[in-house]
């Protein structure tokens, strides 16, 4: 039986987290997106999907589920889930606080590894004004930026990410560093 093997994308937003997950699942990873706790319930109160809406989602969802590690709460048995289902291989993207990297360690200690991706804020502010999904202003970048830092620990898991990617470039450079980490694992995971 293959190692079973949980890699979290984490960074701030813009900074590459999708591009580095849509390629892991490229590699065969199945995908667990933590936002997606925040989209179901969004949907289920019928809200308009907005930067106002998510943020006042995620808050609430944190308020009434035992504070800033409550996603983890709804994506450990997610993750029991696909590994019953025989996907040995998991990325999670968009990990946030340093409350939810603790709980899922505690549970999957030996198979849960950080990637970390940083790039500089205005890359990463041109980034998201272009994107066609929920584009963001530059000061809806910063505003959001510090909301993560300051209210959900996010500092906490890049910094003691397992593997760091500098994503200042194309996705081409992404993909390379991806396949450097992917490397790591090779007489474990394929």
């Amino acid at each position: 039986m293959e190692k079973r093997i949980i890699l979290a994308t984490c960074g701030l937003p813009g900074a590459g987290k999708s591009v580095a997950t849509d390629y892991l699942i490229e590699k065969g990873f199945y995908k667990i997106y933590f936002g997606d706790v925040t989209f179901d319930e969004m949907a289920r109160l019928g809200l308009e999907v907005n930067e106002q809406n998510e943020r006042a989602t995620r808050e609430r969802i944190r308020k009434e589920n035992d504070g800033i590690g409550a996603y983890a709460k709804f994506i450990i048995p997610k993750i029991k889930k696909a590994f019953e289902e025989g996907h040995n291989k998991i990325v999670l993207e968009s990990l946030y606080s340093w409350e939810e990297y603790t709980q899922i360690k505690g549970v999957y200690l030996n198979n849960f590894f950080i990637i970390g991706i940083h790039c500089p804020f205005k890359i990463r502010a041109e980034r998201l004004k272009n994107r066609p999904k929920r584009p963001l202003t530059e000061e809806q970048t910063q505003s959001r930026d510090y909301a993560q830092i300051e209210n959900l620990h996010q500092a906490g898991p890049i910094a003691y990410a397992d593997f760091h990617i500098i994503n200042m470039f194309n996705k081409e450079n992404i993909y390379s560093e991806v396949n450097k980490i992917l490397n790591q694992f090779s007489g474990d995971s394929e």
